[in-house]
């Protein structure tokens, strides 16, 4: 059914304090609370929901005011849980009207909310807070007309894949879940497998690559073996291969794939959804997660640079070919038209839809190019420091979140995420200037 929402209601309680009496109302936590329009979010979240009989969810509030602290404050969802507790100005933000001294919520909701809501609908929180942006003038609508777009990529929480490391974890993999199913197998190779896998990293760094080769034919060959046991005492029970089914899929591709083939690799057993993606970059040539378009505007706006879109892009496809999809995307997120959009030259050859295909200008473009334009070029650098911010400081620098819908999700909250802090920076500084006309106008009055 419906969750139930949190209304302000002003009552007093003898034995809980009021949190609107222990905290500061100039707080910018608590200004950013009153400008979110949390009907909004209500409405669009509550459309997946319907009227049916069950437990109520948990309030909508509750759950979008994590889900904003979390990817504002860079937290994990454990640690999330620990400051909420112990912060007031977090319950305030999240609608609650006393002081909680123990959690409302259980962690893993906050895991199943995510998958619930989905990419298409936590969009509203990168939407809603575009348009706080906009409400408090620390941007102004007319901006959102010309952008700039680049790709990064936002890697996966996995080790880095090498064929020996793949090869000894897939076998690993099978033999506990044989031990956890009750099957017994001839021999599990976990103490000569664990051996040859150190060998193997000792002699590939001593660059003795042919005694390096031999340690990894032996991991192939007991991959080998264990498949080949596990297929043979599985034979006739329907439980037991439909439980193997999905484990020998992914073992079986891990012992068969080759170095240089083309198409689709395994690089991870636990999130085989990771691919493999070159940026062209010295210190890191190879990372390994999905791509990302991610779009900030060409003005420098008065509370900085906002994002107006992030999206995955499974398939790691080639950056010019992804503007029919963001292009469209963008435009029904933001409301507006797109008048410009600025990218660099491995945007050249794009597909963007016709309505667009003569307002996309790549760097290196000398047609159609007008001193305005080439001023605005200058301006494509802009988006570099927010995509390092985005990584470094809002969780899509490591995604921990799984599937390939967990990237989309994760993509999304982090630009969210982004633009609260900016939110929240640019009250701070709404405040600052505020006390400091109050002091000046003080100060001449008393002179």
């Amino acid at each position: 059914m419906r969750p139930r929402e949190r209304r302000e209601t002003s009552e007093q309680d003898l034995f809980r304090s009021r949190l609107d009496q222990i905290i500061d109302v100039k707080h910018a936590l608590v200004k950013l609370a009153r400008a979110i329009d949390w009907g909004f979010l209500e409405q669009t979240f509550g459309a997946v929901y319907t009227d049916k009989p069950g437990q109520p969810p948990l309030p909508t509030r509750l759950m979008a005011g994590l889900a904003i602290l979390k990817h504002t404050y860079d937290l994990s969802d454990e640690a999330l849980c620990d400051r909420w507790v112990e912060n007031p100005y977090f319950q305030y933000f999240c609608g609650e009207e006393f002081f909680q001294h123990a959690l409302v919520f259980d962690r893993s909701s906050l895991t199943r909310w995510r998958q619930r809501m989905g990419e298409d609908k936590l969009k509203a929180l990168l939407q809603e807070s575009l348009a706080v942006a906009t409400r408090t003038e620390a941007m102004k609508p007319s901006d959102l007309a010309r952008v700039v777009i680049d790709t990064t990529v936002q890697p996966k929480a996995v080790m880095f894949p090498t064929d020996a490391k793949l090869l000894n974890r897939a076998r690993e993999r099978l033999v506990r879940l044989t031990k956890k199913l009750g099957v017994s197998l001839r021999q599990s190779y976990a103490r000569v497998g664990k051996l040859a896998l150190i060998k193997h990293q000792r002699y590939a760094h001593a660059h003795q690559f042919k005694r390096a080769n031999r340690s990894l034919r032996k991991l192939k060959t007991y991959l080998g073996r264990v498949i080949r046991d596990i297929e043979r005492r599985i034979v006739g029970n329907e439980d037991l291969r439909e439980a193997f089914v999905r484990p020998l899929f992914l073992a079986r591709r891990v012992l068969e794939q080759e170095r240089r083939q083309r198409g689709r690799k395994v690089y991870s057993l636990h999130a085989p959804e990771v691919e493999c993606i070159g940026k062209g970059k010295a210190h890191r040539p190879y990372e390994f997660g999905v791509k990302v378009s991610v779009a900030t505007t060409v003005k420098h706006s008065a509370g900085g640079q906002f994002v107006t879109h992030a999206a995955a892009l499974p398939g790691n496809p080639y950056d010019g070919h992804t503007l029919a999809t963001v292009i469209p995307q963008m435009q029904a997120l933001i409301g507006n038209i797109l008048d410009r959009c600025i990218t660099d030259a491995g945007y050249r050859g794009h597909n963007a839809p016709p309505d667009h295909k003569f307002k996309v200008y790549t760097t290196g473009q000398k047609r159609r190019v007008t001193p305005q334009i080439k001023r605005e070029f200058k301006r494509r650098a802009a988006i570099e420091p927010v995509i390092g911010h985005l990584k470094e400081h809002h969780r899509m620098g490591r995604n921990h979140l799984a599937h390939t819908s967990g990237d989309a999700i994760n993509a999304v909250l982090a630009a969210a995420g982004y633009n609260f802090r900016r939110l929240l920076a640019w009250l701070r500084f709404l405040l600052l200037r505020l006390l400091i006309a109050l002091g000046l106008a003080a100060q001449l009055k008393s002179a």
